[in-house]
């Protein structure tokens, strides 16, 4: 077995069995002059903790570009806070050049949201918050991108995922 096979098996192993998160669009949210789709992923209980949908509601006008609808931007995201086993996560996505997906992400202790900080090197994400960017991807697609009777943002905004994986 190689070096890496034997380190992923460890790892695997430390982190125990896989379990399904829910995976909840909660609303659309205006924000400042965005846009958003607003998801939560939850480790304990069907949604994330108010506390940290509080903070990552409060922080939002100020990591979203202002204004919302220049330089290629189109004033629509979406938000995902991550309610980790050890940590408070916000990712902020938001469509750029037309066919861009951007995102800030923030990092910080389960018990304190108030604490997250950006982080300088940023991920793809994990396994459950790439379940909502493929959906939004595919939503951006389909309704704004490859329409054929052009682009339809209320459809976009409309569509959602709810799920659990």
């Amino acid at each position: 077995m190689s070096i890496e096979l034997r380190t992923l098996n460890e790892a695997l192993r430390a982190a125990g069995p896989h379990q399904t998160r829910p995976i909840r669009f909660v609303r659309t949210e205006p924000i400042s002059d965005w846009r958003v789709k607003l998801y939560t992923i939850a480790t304990h209980g069907e949604v994330a903790r108010p506390a940290l949908l509080d903070e990552v509601l409060r922080r939002a006008p100020g990591v979203f570009p202002a204004p919302a609808t220049a330089g290629g931007r189109h004033g629509l995201g979406f938000i995902i806070a991550h309610d980790a086993k050890t940590a408070s996560i916000a990712i902020y996505y938001w469509w750029q050049s037309f066919n861009e997906l951007h995102q800030r992400v923030y990092v910080g202790p389960k018990d304190d949201p108030r604490a997250m900080t950006q982080l300088a090197e940023q991920t793809a994400g994990c396994v459950w918050e790439l379940e909502i960017v493929d959906f939004e991807r595919r939503a951006w697609l389909a309704d704004v991108l490859a329409n054929p009777g052009g682009p339809d943002v209320e459809r976009y905004l409309a569509r959602h995922v709810d799920t659990e994986i």
